[in-house]
């Protein structure tokens, strides 16, 4: 009797009226994306699944907090300032931000090419942090905020390789379905490094974990052409890439195997190196 009293008092709770209204304001600004910065009232609609009265409501109280912008000439909204200001403190809030900056910026300066941070969602790899020489006449270029693929990716594959199998949706039919991510991932977590060459568009990035004790809290990565990031794994590049990964994983407090990383026993569990 005890539980279906705690039930239905934690169903009461996540019904209110205050949650269900954190809840829709969350739908609304989690709509907008790198790829759809700017979004209709009709598609913001479509994703709050309302009425258009309700969403207009929900838009207007953003708009009054700075979460939301509008442009009347167009008629489409946009992420506002306060948002920029909440990642901000975010990001602050992420310690291994702040301490792979500078090692991101040497990198930089040792390597010549894009050197990107990005830690786990939930759901997929997200970038915090880019570095890149901004003097290059030819340069890659990445976005912050960006969410890569988490098993094409070399970023996301690093996160499917080291995360624990239940923080990663759908991973396991992933790898039921597909013997070449199978084959990577193992190779990931017996090399500490991850390689991708995308098919469509000629980039090549490079990536390594970084943890904390023995949990996996970012990857960092370098990106560029394939004519400037060689293949493989064991590249000069890859080698300054697990290096620099190793120190940050290092400042973080953690003890390091020897590619950088937390051994992992016959089972791939993470265990820290002695």
């Amino acid at each position: 009797m005890a539980d279906d009293s705690l039930g239905s008092a934690r169903s009461a709770e996540q019904g209110s009226p205050a949650i269900q209204t954190v809840q829709r304001a969350a739908v609304i600004l989690n709509a907008f994306t790198a790829a759809r910065p700017r979004l209709s009232l009709n598609e913001l609609t479509a994703s709050l699944g309302t009425s258009k009265a309700t969403a207009h409501r929900y838009t207007k109280a953003l708009r009054e907090s700075n979460l939301l912008r509008y442009d009347e000439r167009e008629g489409l909204y946009s992420l506002g300032p306060q948002i920029l200001t909440l990642s901000a403190a975010a990001r602050a809030a992420m310690p291994v931000i702040s301490i792979a900056g500078p090692h991101m910026q040497h990198l930089v300066r040792e390597i010549d090419e894009t050197v990107v941070l990005s830690v786990w969602d939930g759901d997929t790899a997200v970038v915090v942090r880019a570095d890149d020489n901004t003097d290059r006449v030819i340069r890659v270029s990445v976005r912050t905020g960006s969410r890569l693929s988490r098993t094409e990716s070399a970023q996301g594959r690093v996160f499917c390789a080291f995360l624990p199998p239940d923080d990663v949706p759908g991973l396991a039919e992933d790898l039921a379905g597909s013997a070449e991510l199978r084959h990577e991932v193992d190779k990931i977590r017996r090399t500490g490094i991850s390689a991708n060459t995308p098919s469509v568009n000629g980039v090549r990035s490079l990536a390594a974990p970084i943890f904390r004790g023995s949990t996996l809290i970012a990857a960092m990565a370098i990106v560029g052409t394939t004519s400037s990031v060689p293949e493989g794994t064991d590249s000069p590049l890859a080698v300054a890439l697990q290096r620099t990964a190793a120190v940050v994983t290092a400042e973080l407090g953690t003890a390091t195997g020897e590619n950088g990383h937390p051994t992992a026993n016959g089972n791939g569990a993470r265990t820290r190196a002695r």
